[in-house]
């Protein structure tokens, strides 16, 4: 795969030799053999926060990424803008297992921009290397009042019975593509979906899941400092094979 950093000139898309700014904005999405998943909600949370920092051509400039994103392979495309630059990454995804342990983190909540993507990636890569010394591989922020917000680099969504639910609309979270992807097919799957203000012990003996663009969803095997047992999978592959089929060409 053509591994590499581009940067935008305002009318097309340069290689450069390396690329190491503070990221204002930034948004990925995985791509297999040439198709994405709700790649128009990735460019829309991209630009609603990148259009109140510049007043570079935000359309052009995706127009000219998905023109370099490779059709074939695995490819995880992050967009930024940093230093009041455009820039494409074209880059490998990471390996993930395919469930997770979590770990509820034991401090404040020091993001500086929780609900735009970009800032806090290089702490939320901290709080999830402070899970795996724990044992775990992902880290759950809570809030001051001790309530769940959303994991380090990833949303948690959880299951009552047959109702799918968040955290609710006053969390300070980043608004979560793999989430609304989610929520769409429960209601169209004649499920119901809602959100809620939880602490992690609300959560023992439920059904849970990790979801992001990278990894779709993974189930909620153990969370290390719950204080109970997460509870059995139920919907968890009929929803991994309909998150599948909203794949489309790029």
């Amino acid at each position: 795969m053509n591994e590499g950093i581009y940067v935008f000139d305002g009318h097309s898309l340069h290689l450069v030799e390396a690329y190491d700014h503070p990221i204002q904005v930034a948004d990925s999405f995985l791509v297999i053999e040439g198709r994405v998943r709700s790649l128009h909600k990735h460019q829309a949370r991209f630009n609603s926060s990148a259009e109140k920092l510049t007043d570079l051509d935000l359309d052009a400039f995706w127009e000219e990424a998905v023109k370099l994103i490779p059709r074939e392979g695995y490819v995880f495309p992050r967009l930024e803008l940093s230093n009041e630059n455009l820039v494409l990454r074209l880059r490998e995804p990471a390996e993930f297992k395919p469930a997770v342990a979590l770990w509820s983190t034991d401090e404040t909540d020091d993001r500086t921009d929780p609900t735009t993507k970009g800032p806090d990636l290089a702490y939320g890569a901290i709080l999830r290397r402070k899970a795996n010394l724990h044992g775990a591989d992902e880290a759950i922020i809570l809030n001051d009042d001790g309530y769940v917000v959303e994991g380090a680099l990833s949303s948690l969504l959880w299951w009552r019975d047959d109702v799918l639910y968040g955290p609710d609309e006053n969390t300070r979270w980043l608004p979560s593509v793999t989430r609304s992807d989610l929520f769409d097919i429960a209601n169209q799957a004649g499920y119901t979906s809602g959100t809620e203000n939880v602490r992690p012990e609300d959560l023992i003996g439920l059904e849970l899941w990790v979801v992001s663009s990278l990894s779709g969803i993974r189930p909620v095997t153990d969370w290390v400092n719950l204080g109970g047992l997460v509870g059995p999978q139920r919907h968890l592959e009929s929803f991994q094979r309909r998150l599948k089929l909203m794949s489309s060409e790029l």
